[in-house]
């Protein structure tokens, strides 16, 4: 892999570990629809992929029951789930030191925009990025394709033999491959080697 001067990165699962946010806000979305579930882990598939796709893969919802389900989950989410979220360690001096190396860092989420630039103003992370790029809240840009693509635009990308994306779950992967940039696959996040290399990783790290 040549040198890259865009390094793009997931949110959820690589900067930072939102898993008692997710699956909390997730259950009080079943629970709007009298789906009870004890069992917080058994929700950790919801972190990463856009949350209609995820409604209608676990529940068998209809477009519009995922669509109530994204809503339902907003509620918990912009009022507690947001703050439910941990550092991962050793993330914010890797920032630093790409940043002295002289890198364009850049945020590539599917979680909605205003969400992505909260959780990492509040982790003091936010100054370490160019651009903080998300889905919008009416989700026509959530897939991890399209919001790569918004963020290239966005900040007038061309050279894309020197962009990587670096994520944990198959959607990275998958979104840079429909870019046509490499990527990275990290596993300390929620997707596992067998799923970043059945995606076609370019690199995949501990």
């Amino acid at each position: 892999m040549n040198r890259k001067d865009y390094i793009l990165f997931d949110l959820d699962g690589t900067l930072t570990d939102p898993k008692e946010g997710i699956t909390k806000s997730v259950q009080h979305a079943l629970e709007h629809f009298g789906v009870q579930t004890d069992d917080l882990d058994s929700l950790t598939p919801f972190i990463g992929p856009p949350l209609r796709d995820s409604f209608k893969r676990y529940y068998g919802f209809s477009d519009e029951q995922a669509w109530e389900g994204v809503q339902a989950y907003r509620e918990y989410f912009s009022v507690r789930g947001w703050v439910q979220n941990k550092e991962y360690p050793g993330i914010k001096e890797m920032l630093e030191a790409l940043k002295e190396a002289g890198r364009v860092l850049l945020v590539a989420t599917s979680k909605p925009e205003e969400f992505a630039k909260k959780i990492l103003d509040h982790f003091d992370m936010a100054e370490y990025f160019d651009f903080i790029g998300g889905a919008n809240m009416d989700e026509t840009r959530v897939k991890k394709g399209d919001v790569i693509r918004y963020v290239l635009e966005e900040n007038q990308i061309a050279e894309l033999d020197k962009v990587v994306m670096i994520g944990d779950r198959e959607h990275d992967i998958i979104g840079a491959k429909e870019n046509s940039i490499d990527s990275i696959g990290v596993l300390y996040g929620y997707g596992d080697r067998e799923e970043l290399s059945a995606a076609g990783a370019d690199v995949i790290v501990e």
